[in-house]
């Protein structure tokens, strides 16, 4: 664990997490699933048009997967079909067994549940997605919130919605510095420190790696979220 800011990490009471990347082991699906959106809208795999999409795709990994495309595609109903595609072809993978919790994580999050606080995944993918995420992990009820773009107002990451949703939400902290923003892109940090939260994390079990994180302002860097109930065990 490599820490950043010392001395922050007092009085956790809400934990939003991530979930591919950081909760969620999902072996590179993003951009397989991405190379079909790409497909339906008429990229050819290998040329030079999709390795700059991939490069972004990969650039800007944890932001909503709806911005990226539209990012890409330009306007509107080009990037609704390369959503619609791509949301299609990743539950089609997660249908197919290909996603496994990050080690611990399921255990971390019911570490954190056992000691008084409140978790809360968060994705930028659609819901359908990932609800289809939740079921193929057998997640469901495990938390007692789970957040996508759409459930705060339509702004993913990097934008602190969806943080700042969970906090309105649950009412589990009086102030935004009793949050803790745990995930595995600078997209996850620069949202939680967008929010105000008190303890913002990257993990390295994903996208990113630590001169990003620190870039973005994370607080803190962890081997995998498996380690954020000690490095809280101590912050009540």
């Amino acid at each position: 664990m490599t820490e950043i800011t010392p001395g922050i990490t007092s009085d956790i009471r809400l934990v939003v997490l991530d979930m591919a990347g950081t909760t969620v082991a999902d072996g590179g699906l993003v951009e397989r699933a991405f190379e079909a959106a790409a497909i339906e809208l008429g990229v050819t795999p290998g040329s030079a048009e999709h390795a700059g999409h991939l490069a972004h795709v990969r650039a800007t990994m944890g932001e909503s997967k709806i911005s990226v495309f539209r990012h890409l595609f330009g306007d509107e109903d080009r990037a609704q079909r390369a959503s619609t595609a791509f949301e299609k072809a990743y539950g089609d993978l997660v249908d197919a067994g290909l996603v496994a919790p990050v080690p611990g994580a399921r255990e971390s999050i019911e570490e954190l549940a056992g000691s008084g606080r409140t978790v809360v995944l968060t994705t930028g993918f659609a819901r359908v997605t990932q609800d289809a995420v939740l079921d193929a992990l057998g997640w469901r009820g495990l938390v007692p919130l789970t957040l996508c773009p759409a459930d705060a107002g339509g702004r993913g990451r990097p934008y602190p919605d969806m943080v700042l949703e969970a906090f309105v939400r649950t009412k589990a902290a009086e102030d935004v510095r009793q949050v803790a923003v745990v995930g595995d892109t600078s997209y996850d940090v620069l949202s939680g420190v967008r929010a105000g939260a008190g303890l913002v994390a990257g993990v390295r079990t994903g996208a990113h790696r630590d001169d990003a994180f620190r870039a973005a302002g994370a607080t803190h860097v962890l081997d995998s979220v498996a380690g954020l109930p000690a490095l809280l065990s101590g912050a009540r």
